[in-house]
């Protein structure tokens, strides 16, 4: 069995980069040749199988030279015309399965999920994939709402990187270490700087939470288009240099400052089950974070775009710190069922020569 994962690969590590690296090591340990064609703006060398090309006819020749039983196309955030193209391109090459995960487990809550019917192009392009992945209930009643064949559809829970190697793969950056010796409380931040992720609301809730607890500060992990207007919008506070804007921070050292941080804060205006929510829990750090209806359990709730709920759930925490309880997840199992979605495609295939 030879498969290419198409999708986002590191840097940076995000949760979906996370899970695709989880799962090229899961199968190359078990034998399994796997490559991967990164689809994101970031470009390195390419070598050992994993490819960085640098524009879509570059991964259209990829797609044209190399020959695959199973491809796997990972989604998050939007769908874009382009990925539907690749789709589309996908199934044109012969004896060649495909499987599709969709990682944005809040897009059926968005305005563009609820704008998706079964005669949209999304839905048209879904129904084809041989099997669809969801990471949560709400995308398996999507696909289904699109039209999408029961039988092809699988309910996933991602990988959730937290394990001892992750952690010790990556120090701090100094001047990260340096904002945790300076200030106490830590808020950490884990996202982007896109305008769901509200990091506006974050940061004006840390002005009034300095009031109470004047050595606070927020740690904001994460890149993204709203860069600029976020930066010229923390150097207005008074309070500016309480805000580190970090951006990008390799996986083994997020979990670190995670770890390290009071509260995580996920105040997105729609999201799903995120990956960073869950690597919080695991080890016992408080997570506020937006309602969407499927926070793990342990998340303390907050409505979205709500500054005064933000407030109140920080101080809440604050004033009565309760003892760390890691929440331990079977992380390994899931990429275990990634692989039986492969094996019966590819029996499938076998049974119909």
């Amino acid at each position: 069995m030879k498969i290419l994962q198409l999708g986002p690969y590191p840097p940076p590590h995000g949760g979906v980069q996370t899970h695709v690296v989880a799962l090229v090591d899961f199968l190359r340990q078990r034998g399994i040749s796997c490559d991967v064609v990164n689809l994101t703006r970031f470009r390195r060398a390419s070598e050992n199988g994993i490819y960085y090309p640098s524009n879509a006819f570059a991964v259209a020749r990829h797609l044209v030279s190399h020959r695959y039983d199973i491809i796997h196309l990972h989604i998050g955030g939007r769908i874009w015309p382009q990925q539907l193209a690749l789709a589309l391109a996908c199934f044109a090459l012969p004896d060649t399965r495909s499987v599709f995960t969709f990682h944005s487990g809040g897009y059926p809550s968005s305005p563009e999920g609820r704008s998706a019917h079964h005669r949209t192009l999304r839905a048209f392009v879904l129904r084809r994939f041989d099997a669809l992945i969801a990471v949560n209930e709400e995308i398996a009643q999507f696909f289904r709402t699109l039209g999408v064949e029961p039988q092809r559809i699988h309910v996933i829970s991602p990988y959730l990187g937290f394990g001892a190697s992750a952690l010790g793969e990556t120090a701090l950056p100094e001047q990260v270490s340096e904002f945790f010796s300076t200030h106490n409380p830590v808020l950490i931040s884990v996202g982007g700087l896109e305008p769901e992720y509200d990091v506006a609301l974050q940061m004006k809730a840390l002005g009034m939470i300095r009031d109470r607890h004047p050595k606070a500060g927020l740690l904001v992990a994460g890149s993204g288009s709203l860069e600029g207007v976020v930066r010229k919008e923390r150097s207005l506070l008074p309070y500016a240099e309480h805000i580190l804007l970090n951006g990008d921070l390799a996986h083994g050292a997020t979990l670190q400052a995670m770890q390290s941080s009071d509260i995580m804060l996920r105040t997105t205006w729609y999201d799903g089950d995120a990956i960073s929510v869950r690597e919080a829990l695991h080890f016992g750090v408080p997570v506020i974070a937006s309602d969407n209806g499927m926070r793990p359990e342990g998340t303390h709730l907050i409505p979205a775009r709500n500054l005064e709920a933000l407030v109140a759930a920080v101080a809440k925490i604050l004033d009565s710190p309760q003892p760390r309880v890691p929440i331990v997840s079977e992380t390994d199992r899931n990429l275990e069922e990634v692989l039986s979605v492969y094996e019966q495609l590819t029996q499938q295939a076998k049974n119909r020569r």
